[in-house]
């Protein structure tokens, strides 16, 4: 017999929560893992889950919530080390930025209000997904939809008349604030809804996700290389490749950083263009 599976909700309207909750209850193969009202709950309770020896196997996640969006929740989900990774279901009103992003890279979303058919719709396909242990796949999905969702709105800053991209870093540091310039950073590595900033002499935690700093910093001058890191072109020597085909960056301070296949050629693009 399969185990039941785990799901959580998080919404951060209770009415949604709790609809959706029911509709779950009524599932003989769901087990409600928890319902958060936002995503640093939601985090918290997938890494306890994971601890546990009980991990999250579906979330269903609003995309409009303050403070950390879907979006932003779901890239910091990605930089935990989670093995498998769950499946994600969005759920959305009528965004229709968001709805064109879902549509083009095929990923599965409840639009608000849904019927109850549309949900049995939705959760059969996770829980297919779930027991096919198609994660991986969907994750380079999410992946890909996560990168679209933040180059787009770069792009568009970039082609206007006005920069709108930090010359400065503001990171809260024991009572006080320091000020560093993006300049001086060499690397960035996301830490889950933290960025650790990298310059050298002295590394630096800020709290912020890693896709929506991304889109806060000139590309010209930073790419994303991974998942979980970006890196400085002025600071970089060289691509270097392994025996396996796989590639990492080395920095000037000989520091070595993977570049995951799915980055690789929007970094080679940018490195043309540089040239």
């Amino acid at each position: 017999m399969s185990r039941l599976l785990r799901v959580l909700v998080v919404d951060d309207e209770k009415p949604a929560r709790r609809r959706l909750m029911a509709l779950l209850e009524r599932q003989p193969a769901i087990e409600v893992a928890a319902a958060c009202a936002g995503g640093d709950a939601a985090l918290e309770a997938v890494s306890a889950a994971a601890q546990s020896g009980a991990p999250v196997d579906i979330i269903f996640l609003d995309v409009q919530m303050p403070e950390m969006d879907g979006f932003s929740m779901l890239e910091a989900l990605y930089a935990l080390p989670l093995e498998p990774m769950p499946v994600v279901v969005f759920a959305t009103a009528h965004d229709a930025y968001a709805l064109r992003a879902f549509d083009a890279h095929a990923v599965d979303y409840l639009l608000k209000p849904y019927s109850d058919e549309r949900f049995e719709v939705a959760l059969t396909r996770a829980i297919r997904l779930v027991r096919n242990g198609a994660s991986d796949a969907l994750v380079a999905q999410m992946h890909a939809l996560l990168g679209d969702l933040v180059t787009a709105p770069a792009e568009a800053a970039a082609d206007s008349s006005r920069p709108g991209y930090l010359d400065r870093l503001a990171l809260k540091e024991r009572g006080r604030v320091r000020l560093i310039h993006v300049r001086d950073i060499r690397w960035i590595a996301a830490a889950g809804v933290y960025v650790s900033i990298h310059t050298g002499r002295e590394t630096y935690l800020h709290r912020e996700v890693l896709g929506r700093l991304e889109a806060q910093l000139d590309p010209r001058q930073f790419v994303r290389i991974h998942r979980s890191h970006m890196v400085n072109f002025d600071f970089v020597h060289e691509l270097v490749q392994d025996a396996h085909g796989d590639y990492a960056v080395t920095l000037k301070d000989a520091t070595s950083l993977k570049i995951s296949r799915m980055y690789r050629s929007r970094l080679e693009e940018r490195l043309n263009q540089r040239l």
